[in-house]
């Protein structure tokens, strides 16, 4: 099981030794018990992260707001544009971006819906996706190692017979 200990990035794993074979169902339900508990740690720790940088921006927010009253009460006599209006336009997209992001994580219909399966159907979905990628990966490889084994097999096969037409023209002017 894999335990997390506050301010620090690594998994302390405990090894528990099983009495019956490794082929044994006890076992394989044992191991898909510690690898739940190490998923469900994982997105524990996933949510506290993001726990955290949610109350870093909450309070960078608050500092924007206080700034934008402090400069709306300065500028209501003025028209002028500046370049910290233009700096303004910029980082107001950016957090419609960021703010745009947060709720669709919060919507999405794939995050609720994945929540509906069971466990070992989200996992075993994830790991056909990684396996799927990953083969993908090997088939173009493959496909490069053909190609390239083509091309040599057609400069092989273009250089024997250019020996064999000069065999034949040597053996032709004798």
């Amino acid at each position: 099981m894999a335990c997390h200990p506050p301010g620090s990035g690594s998994y302390a794993v405990v090894i528990i030794p099983l009495r019956t074979s490794l082929y044994s169902l006890d076992a394989l339900r044992f191991y898909l018990w510690i690898k739940r508990l190490k998923d469900l740690e994982k997105e524990k720790d996933a949510l506290f992260t993001g726990l955290e940088i949610l109350e870093k921006a909450r309070y960078w927010y608050l500092q924007r707001l206080e700034d934008n009253r402090a400069r709306q009460i300065n500028t209501e006599g003025t028209n002028r544009c500046t370049a910290a209006e233009a700096r303004s336009c910029l980082l107001r997209s950016r957090m419609h971006r960021v703010n745009g992001s947060l709720g669709s994580i919060m919507t999405e219909p794939n995050v609720t819906s994945s929540c509906n399966r069971s466990l070992p159907e989200a996992a075993a979905d994830s790991d056909l996706r990684w396996q799927n990628s990953v083969l993908t990966q090997e088939v173009g490889e493959k496909n490069r190692q053909i190609s390239l084994l083509e091309l040599e097999k057609d400069a092989l096969l273009k250089s024997l017979l250019d020996c064999r037409i000069a065999e034949c023209q040597q053996y032709m002017s004798m």
